[in-house]
């Protein structure tokens, strides 16, 4: 085994077992406490979970009434994070996300200029139905979801830390909506689709949410403690044959001229190697909550699509095939599991 990293921040490997030891115990608790107000999703929790530990963004994508924002605020509370909500509209401005300059006059009749944070200053921003805002607000976001800083009337402001964004996105509904980019959509860590509940976990919501109270959302760490585990996820040993899955695995999606005949019959475009380092981490992540010190080629194939189907495209002839990206990454898995 290996460790990937900066070597230089890297602990003893008996502190980096007590660590996720530690971490573990937090991690469990965690769960355990969503899992007391989200039912019946445990991939779609645990996919969230590793989004924030590994340190990115999620776009969230469901049809309404799935408890995305639910999901959003349970996880805000657990993790003791300074949490705001913005319902994109296709008249918000980027000054309305993040702030604006306003002209105030003092008592002795100066003039000055002071900002005022825009709501995208906290911990966690939950982006509901982000593809309803105009390409100019979504990129706003998107450049301060990946430079960590805003910059208004040429100052820097730095934002929090830690700082993530959970977006929301509708499936279904195209009117008055500005689909994302794909280089923008590429910014997100993970994309996390939500389907509809089986039976029994519709009828566990339909008994807990419709009676005289509802079970309330715990706290169990704090964004200290967080950022601890957040360091750690980026520390854990990682074998060389994992490496290699995740490299085989993201290249052998491109269709250039090494692909494989199907790839390159079906795929538009393939994963960048930002596709690789999402990979790189999440698989850490998902290694930890599980309560494991190193990640396998399961946690790999576990997380392909959810990491892959936002970077990659099928043609024409493919999609009037009926094949969807699932099938393709599916195929893709088989190779290195």
């Amino acid at each position: 085994m290996q460790i990937v990293g900066d070597q230089e921040s890297v602990s003893e490997p008996h502190d980096i077992v007590a660590q996720a030891d530690n971490a573990a115990e937090k991690l469990a608790s965690a769960k355990e406490a969503i899992g007391r107000i989200i039912f019946g999703q445990p991939e779609v929790v645990e996919h969230a979970l590793v989004t924030i530990l590994a340190g990115g963004h999620g776009l969230l994508v469901g049809v309404p009434g799935l408890a995305k924002t639910r999901l959003v605020e349970t996880l805000a509370t657990t993790l003791g994070f300074q949490s705001k909500r913005i319902q994109f509209t296709p008249d918000l401005m980027p000054a309305d996300i993040l702030g604006s300059e306003v002209l105030e006059e003092a008592e002795t009749g100066r003039r000055s200029f002071r900002f005022i944070k825009g709501p995208i200053f906290c911990q966690l921003l939950m982006a509901d139905e982000i593809n309803r805002a105009s390409p100019r607000t979504q990129s706003a976001l998107l450049q301060a979801m990946q430079e960590k800083h805003v910059t208004v009337a040429g100052a820097r402001h730095d934002l929090p830390s830690p700082f993530h964004v959970l977006a929301t996105q509708n499936p279904l509904e195209h009117e008055g909506t500005y689909p994302l980019p794909e280089a923008q959509l590429d910014r997100f860590l993970m994309q996390i689709n939500i389907g509809y509940p089986d039976l029994e976990t519709e009828r566990q919501v339909l008994l807990a949410t419709t009676g005289a109270s509802e079970a309330k959302i715990e706290t169990v760490m704090s964004p200290s403690e967080l950022q601890q585990i957040q360091h750690l996820v980026r520390v854990m040993p990682i074998g060389e044959q994992v490496v290699d899955a995740i490299l085989m695995l993201v290249r052998s999606a491109r269709p250039d001229s090494g692909a494989a005949d199907t790839i390159q019959k079906q795929v538009a475009w393939g994963p960048g190697p930002r596709a690789s380092q999402a990979l790189m981490l999440t698989i850490r992540a998902r290694a930890l909550l599980q309560g494991r010190l190193a990640p396998s080629t399961d946690d790999v194939v576990a997380l392909a699509p959810a990491v892959l189907r936002h970077r990659m495209a099928l043609n024409f002839a493919a999609r009037a095939e009926g094949v969807t990206l699932e099938d393709v990454i599916g195929r893709l898995c088989e190779k290195i599991s």
